[in-house]
């Protein structure tokens, strides 16, 4: 049995949200049991099926607009997302699952769960929508500034093993984020990434991909720095979101606007489906010892049910483990001290 820890608290809207995904995804799976870490008071009257859902309780959470992530990481054990993530640690959960602030859930996962020896960086990786229907996996989309090429080479390997296992592609390609496609554009740092990851086993590196191409993307993983990935990210989501809204107010604005939407209701619906991030999940953190996914911090039900799916797939198929036996293996250093 997969054990998942959920943060009930985190989130917009916490409980609301949360309680209601895990009693979807116990209907909808019997390998999973769920142990909620959260608010009693405000998860028992949600809770109107409690099969193979526990309650851990806290009343304390921390908050979506955190300033110091680690020191709040560090201050706030009995947080409901500090819980969960303790939980992993120490074997009480196999799994966490929160649409909690996300630079604490990336420090939380770093402290607590601790990062993988054979990985120098943790990533944040979404699975974004595509135009042919397929996902696509882009990271770091905000975990980290500035990379080495050698960080973009682990990204490239870890998405891979995650493509296969997680997304069932048998052969995933991978790309790296530029301002160009020839070989010697963007930054230093950009040149020998890909001059590395061109010669690296066990990833199909195809070269660059430019932004304009993500939404039609020629590759299964685009790899980046998560300040350049975050601002790809965005300006997708918020390009998707404005089409929908300028669709709508053409619509709106004549009668035959309104009769054509008749028309082309079923289809716009079809499209917006394929836009939706609700049917792929959350941000998965790469490069640590346990899986964990992010949801959007104003995730609904059925997208944080989502997630749970996706981190479901993540230790049913063992990613963790392939992951490292997948990556070069060097000498470490100690970690981090909490």
């Amino acid at each position: 049995m997969i054990r998942i820890g959920i943060d009930a608290n985190g989130g917009d809207f916490g409980c609301q949200t949360t309680v209601p995904a895990a009693m979807a995804a116990i209907k909808a799976y019997d390998d999973i049991e769920i142990v909620l870490y959260g608010d009693e008071a405000k998860i028992k009257p949600l809770l109107t099926d409690s099969t193979r859902i526990s309650v851990v309780h806290t009343a304390n959470t921390l908050s979506m607009g955190e300033k110091d992530p680690v020191r709040a990481v560090r201050k706030n054990k009995d947080a409901s997302l500090c819980m969960a993530l303790y939980a992993a640690k120490n074997g009480d959960v196999d799994a966490v699952v929160t649409n909690g602030p996300t630079q604490c859930v990336v420090m939380g996962a770093h402290l607590i769960i601790r990062r993988l020896p054979q990985m120098e960086r943790v990533a944040l990786c979404p699975i974004i929508p595509n135009f042919d229907g397929n996902p696509r996996l882009l990271l770091d989309v905000g975990a980290n500034v500035e990379l080495k090429p050698e960080h973009y080479q682990e990204f490239a390997i870890f998405a891979t093993v995650a493509a296969k296992e997680v997304l069932g592609i048998k052969e995933p390609t991978c790309g790296l984020l530029n301002i160009g496609s020839e070989p010697g554009k963007g930054r230093e740092v950009d040149k020998e990434a890909y001059y590395l990851l061109e010669k690296t086993e066990g990833i199909n590196f195809k070269g660059n991909v430019e932004p304009d191409q993500l939404v039609d993307c020629p590759t299964t993983i685009v790899v980046s720095d998560g300040y350049s990935g975050n601002i790809a990210l965005k300006s997708l989501e918020g390009t998707a979101k404005n089409m929908g809204r300028m669709l709508k107010q053409e619509i709106k604005a004549s009668l035959g606007g309104k009769l054509g939407y008749l028309f082309m209701r079923k289809n716009l619906k079809k499209f917006a489906k394929r836009m939706d991030s609700s049917e792929v999940g959350g941000a998965m953190i790469f490069g640590i010892g346990k899986p964990v996914v992010k949801a959007h911090g104003n995730s609904n039900a059925k997208t944080f049910t989502s997630a749970i799916r996706q981190v479901r797939e993540m230790v049913k198929s063992d990613l963790i483990s392939k992951v490292i036996l997948a990556l070069p293996q060097k000498e470490v250093g100690g970690e981090d001290s909490e």
